[in-house]
């Protein structure tokens, strides 16, 4: 860090350079970020996008399907609207419902828009196709990439109206620490730079991956809070040693601690994030990267481009001062440290049941893949959705596609055999409502019977194109209609339960139940390698850090705890419907995005308070001074950096788009939790409580050495 403080106020003129044509090149890359992002992320390399990926090239299933839903509309407009997209020529196939009756009602109908593998741009697709409807009546065009469209648009919005809400807040916070226009405007001015950039990053990734919508907002959120939070600690510590130092000196030291601070606490966030890497799930992976590149420019900007700029303000941090803020410690905080101090028991009992309130609900969280929910209610493609779900029963029933592979075929005699055996077991299922295979479609009942019709010239010319729907070389496809949601656990057991079943060939599964499952095994079967990394990691981390084996373990605890208090708290507000909100469920990404962020970011506190015990101890290797001087010194800061956590990520909460609103809401939380809680009032009471053992690590050696620590 000395090597750093040193080149950084020497060439800090050249830093500033350096940083402005970045962002100014970065930020031009950015902008193109937004075009860039389509589907949700729940895609993996699994059984189910084998078997679809086998329908369309197998097959000539299409690959992607949009519904036009007609509400309250003449035969005539049907038509008429059915007649236009075909003249787009983008449509590889239209079912009509003036055709097919199934998908005709009183007054509500639905077409079915296919397209081929070659249709490489949705949403340019989309955009045709709802200029072609134009604004008529009742005509909207929903599935799944209108829907992901929408959601795109959503975030965007999103993104505006939460930065609208969140940095206003944000300044005032800032305002209230430092007392100065300028020490405030900093730090926005830093964690733009770094969310700019880190999008701008994020585009070249774009151009070669798929990226999920939702890292529009995560990534933001995260960076913004991120790099605010590391310039108020700089910022703070700068202050602190210019009232006794020059301006160089001043710089120099507060890289030199807070610098370092600031590097544990985002190798803490960085791994937390990385782990998520485990997850062969392409959402987790996208927010993996794109906040590993976030944090990442967290950090270089806090120990470049801020102490580069505190180079040139100089004295003039302090312009514009509309409040009188004296740096160091305040005597409020210290009488609060010493009140700890004094009553550690009785503070961790009370910590202990208001967290253990908050874990309560926790048993009853129920998980799903966000879908066309994720949607605000006034969007017209979620409400074209909902309607045709509820006019045609789609959510009672859903299809698994059976594709079985036999290298002698299935048009001989043993073939046929297997297939109708295949047929049988399937529709013996108490959940299978029906099978379609070349025999129920024929309406021929047996093997006997399909050979002697196939011996009938007449005959044999009608069903032979028959089998080639349903068989192409070694290949059998059998789709099947499952009386069960197809976002359901029941319908994800059956797939889990024929995926491993003895049929007599060998299958494979596709379709949204076997999906869901997929999905959900993915992240259940590996989430204990994500904790053994993030827990494991962290512990050596802040074992090297502080030099302790009793001081990680503490933070490891308190941390899974204030977490599972927060999933709690999250099932109260969203299932339990408080607060003005409806019930829903909790996205499944949720747990997973929440722990990961949110364990490292909570490191942030504890390594900001910790390092300025650790200071205290070093001088005098009193435990208990140590523990009131250190809560002094940062509590103020702590809390500042929270109430910005707070605010950045809880102005989400005023968002539209589901698990978006349900991330904000659940670092905002979780920080509160962390920064109050735990850090306030468990942190320094067990600090208290362990004494002299707080320092101890084995084999070690210096003043404080295993035999004979203080």
């Amino acid at each position: 860090m000395k090597f750093l403080a040193n080149l950084v106020t020497r060439h800090y003129k050249v830093t500033l350079g350096v940083w402005i044509i970045l962002f100014v090149a970065l930020a031009f890359f950015a902008l193109r970020l937004p075009s860039l992002l389509e589907g949700d992320g729940f895609k993996m390399d699994g059984e189910h996008q084998q078997v679809m990926d086998e329908l369309t090239e197998t097959f000539d299933l299409p690959a992607e399907t949009l519904f036009i839903v007609f509400n309250q509309t003449s035969d005539q407009t049907i038509q008429d609207t059915l007649d236009d997209i075909e003249n787009l020529k983008i449509v590889k196939d239209i079912q009509s419902p003036l055709e097919d009756s199934t998908l005709y009602k009183e007054n509500v109908s639905y077409a079915m828009l296919h397209f081929n593998t070659d249709t490489e741009n949705m949403s340019e697709v989309v955009d045709d196709i709802r200029q072609s409807i134009g604004n008529e009546k009742g005509v909207t065009l929903t599935g799944a990439a209108a829907i992901n469209k929408d959601i795109n648009t959503a975030s965007q919005k999103d993104l505006a109206s939460a930065e609208a809400i969140g940095l206003p807040i944000a300044l005032v916070v800032l305002l209230l620490a430092f007392g100065s226009v300028v020490a405030a405007l900093v730090p926005i001015a830093v964690g733009i730079v770094t969310v700019v950039s880190a999008l701008g990053v994020m585009t070249f990734f774009g151009e070669a991956m798929d990226l999920s919508i939702f890292v529009l907002n995560i990534v933001p959120m995260l960076g913004l809070a991120l790099s605010i939070d590391f310039a108020l600690l700089l910022i703070n510590r700068y202050k602190e040693e210019l009232t006794e130092k020059s301006v160089v000196e001043a710089v120099q030291v507060s890289i030199k601690t807070a610098g370092r601070s600031i590097i544990f606490s985002a190798l803490c966030v960085f791994i937390g994030l990385g782990a998520m890497f485990v997850l062969e799930v392409e959402i987790f992976q996208n927010i993996a990267l794109g906040g590993m590149l976030v944090v990442a420019m967290a950090v270089l900007g806090s120990i470049t481009l801020l102490p580069a700029l505190l180079m040139v303000l100089g004295d003039r941090i302090n312009k514009w001062t509309i409040l009188r803020v004296k740096p160091g410690a305040s005597t409020k905080w210290r009488n609060f440290a010493s009140f700890v101090m004094k009553r550690p028991v009785t503070l961790i009992i009370v910590a202990f049941v208001l967290l253990g309130i908050g874990i309560i609900p926790v048993k009853e969280m129920t998980l799903t893949i966000p879908s066309v929910e994720s949607l605000p209610k006034d969007y017209d493609s979620r409400q074209a959705y909902e309607v045709m779900e509820d006019e045609f029963n789609m959510g009672d029933q859903s299809t698994i596609y059976v594709v079985a592979d036999r290298p002698g075929g299935w048009e001989n005699t043993d073939g046929l055999n297997t297939m109708k055996n295949l047929e049988e077991q399937l529709l013996k299922d108490p959940d299978v409502k029906s099978v379609d295979t070349v025999f129920s479609a024929s309406e021929i009942p047996t093997v006997e019977q399909w050979e002697q019709s196939m011996m009938i010239p007449e005959v044999s010319g009608q069903i032979t194109p028959l089998m080639d729907t349903f068989v192409q070389g070694d290949k059998l496809m059998i789709p099947v209609t499952l009386g069960l949601n197809g976002s359901s656990d029941e319908a994800q057991d059956w797939a889990r339960e024929w995926a491993d079943k003895d049929v007599g060939t060998d299958i494979l599964l596709g379709g949204q139940p076997k999906f869901n499952q997929e999905i959900f095994d993915e992240i259940f079967d590996k989430v204990g390698i994500l904790l053994g990394i993030i827990l494991g990691s962290t512990f050596i981390i802040l074992t090297i850090a502080f030099r302790s084996v009793l001081i990680p373990l503490k933070a490891i605890i308190m941390n899974v705890i204030g977490l599972a208090s927060t999933f709690g708290i999250l099932v109260y507000i969203f299932q339990y419907g408080h607060f003005g909100l409806e019930e829903t469920t909790i996205a499944l990404i949720i747990p997973v995005i929440v722990f990961s962020l949110v364990f490292g970011l909570s490191m942030d506190y504890e390594v900001f308070l910790i390092s300025r015990i650790q200071e205290e101890y070093m001088k005098h290797h009193n435990n208990t001074k140590a523990t009131v001087d250190g809560l002094t010194s940062t509590s103020k800061i702590i809390t500042s950096a929270a109430l910005i956590m707070i605010v950045i990520t809880g102005a989400f909460a005023f968002t539209e788009v589901m698990p978006v609103k349900q991330i904000g809401i659940g670092i905002a939380i979780a920080v509160a939790i962390d920064a109050s809680i735990i850090r306030l009032l468990l942190v320094p009471s067990l600090m208290k409580l362990f004494g002299k053992w707080n320092w101890w690590l084995p084999f070690r050696k210096g003043p404080y050495k295993a035999k004979n620590f203080h």
